[in-house]
Parts: structure tokens; C-alpha cells; sequence
């Protein structure tokens, strides 16, 4: 934890009202400046005490505060190394340990990920059933359980999408973890919409986790490595851009050289690389295929690496205003996270469901006929809170709407299951 860092805090409360969790308890150790003076504590001398690790494992790393703060704290850097700090000092109990070797034992690793498609498919209808069961069990369970949305026919997306019509540039693209495996038609449709605005798309075969799920739970060595191997398979590739459809995918890898800080030598090759999100890197490059109509009305969800982290907020509306006859409609306190933020929704079950119940509220209020979000977390946090309370929520991805704009496609077509 850095002390520098520790003392930009004045601890005036301006971030108290964008922190869900001091929304949720308003209590002062669980908002940003509470754990900045707990932090500071620690620095000073005071052990770290299983009290301020929950204090610390509470935080949902939304970057809310950020955003709020007039002082410019970088309350990111401040909680991942915080978090760093309690995963080599804290001592967990033996379930919870158990259960976070299974969360980064599967999550960051595809092939794996892809074995559980069949059983996950199998047990499907089963789920509900087996929902009050598990929750005796054990309530984290239960949500990654309730979490896992329906299982799509694997889409394969070939190594090379060329540009349709002129070439106006050359790509990399990202395909992740969970977004490869349970939601690859967001992949197809970003390729797809990339090589329709005149890009040619490499899509490197093999690729692994970019490292996300790692650096914002404590583990930066492990997060390191991925992000090495990110880093040398485009580099492989031989592109100079990377196109990023996973709103806490694009913040970690355009974090990459602070990541790397220490090895010289790959924070320049990082920084040799652009990882970019596909909403900034369609809003710089500008229009040129042609959008046919989708009269239907949308809400946009901001999620909280690209909004917060990543300060992209205007470029997916404007991509999404540039669709002919769709309405889009703003979900009240946008800037209050869903209660996914990555693995939070797996590890802090409880609150988590609290806030996702609060955003399918307000989502549900708006009246549209599609949610749409840039993060998979998001989109099952949300479709999940919907079904606890009887409704189907449709939902799509940014690159979804574009893509049945560009091909012509009719409402319908967004947002099956």
C-alpha cells in the first residue's frame, strides 16, 4: 500500500454516495475513505485483523469513487494493492480457501470452462430444483449456480475476418474466458461488425485469460503471467491494436505496463500494444457501413470497468443513438454497480444479490425491450435478478445491436436465449 497514494485522500465524502456498499450498510469502514483510513492504519503499524480483511473483501472494486473523488485518489491502485497485501498476510478459513482455488481453477482457464458447457447444459432445467439445496449448502455455491446462463451452440470464429469492402484497418481482438465459452455470439458479432466497418480481424487461436479476474482479487503474479502471455500472442499475431469487448477485460490489459512495472522489458512491449474497447475503437474509426432500422426501444447499462476504469460513457451511445428508429432509455443510478464486478458475485454472494436485485429493478422499470450492457458479468448479474423475480429479461451486448443493425436483422433477433 502506498503511503503517497494513502494521503491524496482527504476524506472529504464526496465518494459516499457512489459507494454501494456504504449504500447498502452505510457503514463508515465500508466506503471508500473508511478503507483508505484503514489502509492507513495498517501502514502505520496495526496488523492486518480478519475485521479489515472483510472490510477490504467487501469492496466491489467498481471504481465509482474514482470517478467522484475531486481530489483525484487512485483508489484502484489503492485496493489492488490492498488486496495483494491481504492475500499473502490473511489467513482464510479452509472453505474459503477451497472455494477460491475453484473459482481461479476454472474461471481464467477456457479449455476448462469448456468442459463444464455439458454438464452445465445437462443439469439445466435441474438448477431451480436443486437452487434451495445448494443455498443450505453453501450461498456460493448457490449463486454460481443461479449465475450460469443458458448454454449457446459453440460459435468457432476463424483465425482471419477479412474487411468487407475497403480496408480501413488491421485488428486484434480479444476473445476471453467466460466470453468465449458461454456468451460466443458476442464474439461473432464483434468480428463480424468490425470487418463490416472495413477492418481485417486476426483472432489468434489459443488465446487465455487476459488476467482480469486475477489482478482485481489479490493475485498480480498470477496476473502477470497471463498478461505476458497476452501480450507475446498478439505480439505473435502481428497486429498493434486489440479490440476488447469485456468492459473488465479492456481495463486490466490497457493496465498492463503498471502490471508489469517491475520487468522492464515487458511493460515496453506492453506498452507497444493498444488494447482498446470495441465502442472507443468504433467511435474514433467512424461509420461506413450502412445501419438499417431496429424500431425498438433499449436500456444501456453502464458497466463499471468501462464507465468508471475505463471513462468510456458517451462513445456506446452514440453508437447505439446512430441506429435508425432505436429509442434508448438511461436506467436511474446508473453509477451504482450491479453486484457482479468480476468474481464479487461468487465470493460475496449476499450483497451481490442485494445490489443486483436493485439494478433489475430499476433496469425492469425503464420499459425497454432489451438491456444492454458490455460485460458478461453484468449481463448474468442482472438476467439473474430479473428470473428471482419472475421475469426473462432479454439481453445483448453493444456489438449484438450493431451487428443485426449492419446486417439488417429484426428486433427479434436480439436477446434469445
Amino acid at each position: 500500500m502506498d503511503p503517497e497514494l494513502i494521503k491524496d485522500c482527504v476524506h472529504c465524502g464526496f465518494c459516499l454516495p457512489t459507494c454501494p456498499t456504504y449504500a447498502l450498510w452505510g457503514e463508515e469502514m465500508d466506503s471508500p475513505r473508511g478503507r483508505i483510513h484503514l489502509m492507513k492504519q495498517h501502514v502505520e503499524g496495526t496488523p492486518l485483523t480478519p475485521e479489515m480483511a472483510g472490510h477490504f473483501d467487501a469492496c466491489l472494486g467498481c471504481m465509482a469513487c474514482v470517478t467522484a473523488c475531486p481530489s483525484g485518489v487512485r483508489y484502484d491502485t489503492l485496493i489492488e494493492q490492498t488486496r495483494a497485501e491481504v492475500e499473502r498476510t490473511h489467513r482464510r478459513g479452509w472453505d474459503e480457501r477451497a472455494f477460491r482455488a475453484l473459482v481461479f481453477g476454472l474461471f481464467p482457464h477456457p479449455r476448462r470452462l469448456r468442459a463444464l458447457r455439458l454438464p452445465l447444459k445437462l443439469t439445466e432445467r435441474l438448477r431451480p430444483r436443486l437452487a434451495p439445496l445448494l443455498e443450505r449448502l453453501d450461498p456460493r455455491l448457490a449463486a454460481m449456480a443461479a449465475l450460469a446462463p443458458p448454454i449457446p451452440r459453440r460459435t468457432r470464429i476463424p483465425p482471419l475476418v477479412a474487411a468487407r469492402g475497403e480496408r480501413r484497418a488491421v485488428v486484434g481482438m480479444l476473445t476471453g474466458c467466460v466470453q468465449a465459452e458461454f456468451f460466443p455470439r458476442v464474439n461473432a458479432a464483434t468480428a463480424r461488425v468490425l470487418a463490416l466497418e472495413g477492418c481485417n480481424v486476426v483472432v489468434p487461436p489459443g488465446q487465455g485469460c487476459c488476467g482480469a479476474l486475477s489482478v482485481h482479487s489479490g493475485r498480480p503474479e498470477e496476473a502477470a503471467r497471463f498478461a505476458r502471455r497476452t501480450i507475446a500472442t498478439f505480439e505473435r499475431a502481428g497486429v498493434d491494436t486489440v479490440i476488447v469487448n469485456a468492459a473488465g477485460c479492456g481495463s486490466s490489459t490497457k493496465e498492463y505496463a503498471d502490471l508489469l512495472a517491475d520487468d522492464p522489458g515487458w511493460a515496453e512491449r506492453a506498452r507497444a500494444l493498444r488494447f482498446v474497447d470495441l465502442a472507443e475503437f468504433l467511435a474514433e474509426l467512424g461509420p461506413a457501413a450502412e445501419r438499417h432500422p431496429l424500431p425498438m426501444t433499449v436500456a444501456y447499462h453502464d458497466a463499471c470497468h468501462l464507465a468508471h476504469a475505463q471513462g468510456v460513457r458517451a462513445q456506446p451511445r452514440a453508437l447505439l443513438a446512430g441506429v435508425p428508429e432505436l429509442r434508448v432509455r438511461e436506467i436511474p443510478d446508473a453509477a451504482i454497480c450491479c453486484g457482479s464486478a468480476g468474481t464479487y458475485n461468487l465470493f460475496q454472494p449476499e450483497a451481490a444479490r442485494e445490489l443486483g436485485d436493485r439494478k433489475a429493478e430499476q433496469v425492469l422499470g425503464v420499459g425497454a425491450d432489451l438491456l444492454v450492457s458490455a460485460n458478461p458479468g453484468c449481463t448474468m448479474q442482472i438476467a439473474s435478478a430479473a428470473r428471482r423475480r419472475g421475469e426473462e429479461l432479454r439481453v445483448a451486448h453493444t456489438a449484438e445491436v450493431l451487428d443485426a443493425s449492419l446486417r439488417g436483422l429484426p428486433p427479434a433477433a436480439l436477446g434469445a436465449p
